[in-house]
């Protein structure tokens, strides 16, 4: 039906059909909203704290080979320094869960930067082999406490629209911060060998300075605040980190009812049941799960351990001694052509985070591991070509030297973002903390395994049998990923709920989900993102 116009009673020209209050405007497709700029800065700010553990990993690969020489340590030492921090880790990343919900994530931010800080420095100030594993531990510690808090924050900030974005910053860092240690490798080997590796592990401490000074910007995560009561501060930051207010106020209407506050309640300040330092979640997380949660942690450990099983770490950790198996004997050609895989390694990552909330997690994991088995089996190849030939074969090297680099690449692009990403986002609000906590805790130990044995493993079975191993463990990992991993692209941190449950069967249920979906918009289209305003009843999928 025509419109009338409303003002000096003439009739418009432009008749606008509606369909149940809804104008023809109303079903156009919605311009997509800029990113949040608040939430942006956030998210940096929070992920800075990445930068100490991918320092640490790209300054040790070089390193170690200075310290060998000065401190006079033998391959097995060698391993164990260069892999211990991993293990270490272990212990800030069990504690940051419940320390995050004791004093919140902002300041379990401030406290991993001071602990590794006092690590970083007393590497630095290492006399000898026992004071090097006295720093490696504070500094593990510290590097534990960032690993877990800073996907965590940045998850529970961003908008779902731009959330994977985001929360792909975390990874983003780690890799800046592997570049970092490598270009640290090479600024300063020219240096004499006592001072040289020492100054590569102290200037980590910087990093810490400036993570402490940029955290008085940011605010609270308002799911800890929530969980704490303190509703009105909630609300003004979901306002800041939101797109639109309609999404502010259905992103706090779904915290409430995780966090057991009435809808209706409109206090600034309320009383919450205390549990909100981690009573009752590891018992509701491990001994008694939902079919649900049992789902998600089941996800979130298996992306953390072969993320780390296929062999990512061994190829950061130990980039010159490959390229040396390879056939590049020069320090300074082995140091630059490890440069090569940083710059390569953060060029990648770059661009995963523009694509995430793009294509989505499951597209983008699928086709970075399937990359990543077709790399390291040529790598494997080659190095196995390499080892059995008595001439330097340069066709062979140039292979390899592209192989590294084309695995970094693939990895880059989808398992390193996205391990991070969709563990910190699959989590129900109350067991967030313990179970990010747990997963990171998986990604370490296994780490630590593969950086503390690597030499004395490719020593047993080749270092071609070695990247045959991690090629067969990155196979194993694609079906178990195309089997048992839903697409969380555009759903809200609150709704992830419904669309686990069924370890195999969560197609069905995910098309289900996207039945009602299409209902409720009413247009049939959702875009991958959440559905706003008018164009829903609720703001939930399922």
């Amino acid at each position: 039906m025509a419109a009338l116009g409303a003002e000096n009673g003439s009739v418009s020209t432009h008749p606008v059909a509606v369909v149940d209050n809804k104008t023809l405007a109303d079903f156009e497709p919605s311009k997509k909203p800029k990113r949040n700029k608040f939430a942006f800065v956030c998210a940096i700010l929070a992920s800075l704290t990445s930068i100490l553990l991918g320092y640490d990993i790209g300054v040790m690969s070089g390193a170690i080979i200075f310290i060998q020489d000065d401190l006079k340590i033998s391959d097995v030492q060698s391993e164990i320094l260069v892999g211990i921090l991993n293990l270490y880790c272990l212990v800030g990343s069990c504690a940051a869960g419940r320390t995050s919900d004791w004093i919140g994530r902002r300041y379990t931010i401030v406290f991993a930067g001071a602990i590794f800080f006092v690590g970083a420095l007393l590497m630095g100030f290492a006399t000898n082999y026992a004071f090097l594993m006295v720093g490696r531990f504070v500094a593990g510690i510290g590097v534990g406490y960032a690993l877990m808090i800073a996907p965590v924050y940045t998850a529970e900030v961003s908008p779902a629209s731009s959330r994977g974005f985001l929360t792909s910053f975390p990874e983003v860092f780690i890799n800046g911060g592997i570049l970092l240690g490598y270009v640290s490798n090479y600024a300063f080997s020219k240096l004499p060998t006592n001072l040289g590796w020492r100054l590569m592990l102290g200037v980590g401490a910087i990093p810490s300075v400036f993570l402490a000074i940029g955290v008085l910007a940011m605010p609270e995560s308002p799911r800890w605040l929530i969980m704490q009561g303190r509703l009105g501060e909630a609300k003004g930051v979901l306002e800041k980190t939101s797109d639109t207010k309609e999404e502010a106020q259905l992103r706090l209407s779904d915290i409430k009812e995780a966090a057991g506050i009435p809808q209706d309640c409109t206090d600034d300040i309320v009383q919450v049941q205390k549990q909100t330092h981690g009573e009752g979640v590891w018992k509701e997380l491990l001994l008694h799960p939902t079919p649900a949660v049992r789902h998600v942690l089941i996800c979130a450990i298996g992306i953390h351990f072969f993320q780390q099983a296929s062999g990512i770490d061994a190829v950061v950790l130990y980039s010159p001694r490959i390229f040396e198996k390879a056939g590049i004997t020069s320090k300074n050609d082995k140091l630059l052509a490890t440069m090569a895989v940083g710059f390569v390694k953060t060029i990648f990552i770059l661009v995963a985070t523009f694509l995430l909330d793009r294509i989505g997690r499951r597209p983008l994991l699928l086709s970075s591991v399937g990359g990543m088995v077709a790399s390291l089996a040529t790598l494997g190849l080659t190095l196995t070509i390499i080892n059995h030939s008595h001439e330097k074969i340069t066709w062979a090297v140039g292979l390899c030297i592209t192989m590294v680099l084309a695995y970094v690449a693939t990895f880059s692009i989808g398992m390193g973002p996205i391990t991070w990403v969709y563990s910190s986002e699959i989590f129900p609000l109350k067991l967030r903390a313990q179970g990010a906590g747990m997963a990171v805790a998986v990604n370490r130990v296994t780490s630590g395994v593969i950086s503390m044995t690597f030499i004395s493993l490719y020593k047993a079975i080749s270092i071609g049998g070695a990247f045959f191993l991690f090629a067969g463990i990155a196979t194993v990992a694609f079906f178990f990923f195309y089997t048992c991993y839903p697409e969380t692209q555009g759903k809200t941190l609150e709704e992830m709920e419904g669309i686990f449950g069924k370890l195999v069967g969560w197609r069905k249920e995910a098309k289900k989900l996207k039945m009602k979906t299409k209902e409720v918009n009413g247009d049939g289209t959702s875009n991958g993102q959440i559905q706003l305003g008018n164009t829903t009843t609720n703001g939930r999928q399922g």
